[in-house]
């Protein structure tokens, strides 16, 4: 089981979190999938971040969200690539798999990254182009770690 849940809370400078109204509203959908035997990979966000920034880290809240559950929450420090396969493939019914900030990759958000300012439309152009190719393969590796997608993100 996949579910995208949005992780729009609010983190004090020491990373704790100081807001989790967002996080509380997907527990019953977790829980039930739990309760039912499933397992659970969540996908997330926090932030706009522009590249991988620490501030932004999922694994701040990784604690958080084992409390709330009850259970011991995974943690992967990429949302794509092997680790995050590895952990997936590995779960077993009533475990839980937290996938890195997927913002941390510009394949979630669709906006081409580092483009000159003086970039033509030729070149933002192509940009787009090759990021909405990045995008499928970006989508269906997410798509792999599940059986069923839930979008419980709001």
């Amino acid at each position: 089981m996949s579910i995208m849940t949005t992780s729009a809370i609010s983190l004090d400078e020491n990373f704790h979190i100081t807001d989790d109204t967002r996080i509380r509203a997907a527990l019953p959908t977790l829980k039930k999938i739990l309760g039912d035997g499933g397992s659970i990979v969540i996908g997330s966000h926090l932030g706009r971040p522009k590249a991988v920034d620490d501030k932004y880290s999922l694994r701040h809240i990784r604690q958080h969200v084992a409390k709330l559950l009850g259970v011991d929450v995974q943690f992967a420090s990429d949302c794509v690539g092997q680790e995050a396969a590895l952990k997936a493939s590995a779960l077993q019914p009533g475990e839980v798999l937290l996938l890195e900030n997927l913002r941390f990759h510009a394949e979630e958000e669709g906006k081409p990254r580092g483009l000159p300012d003086d970039a033509t439309d030729e070149m933002k152009a192509a940009a787009k182009k090759e990021l909405k190719t990045r995008q499928r393969k970006f989508a269906e590796t997410l798509a792999s770690y599940a059986d069923v997608y839930v979008n419980d993100a709001f």
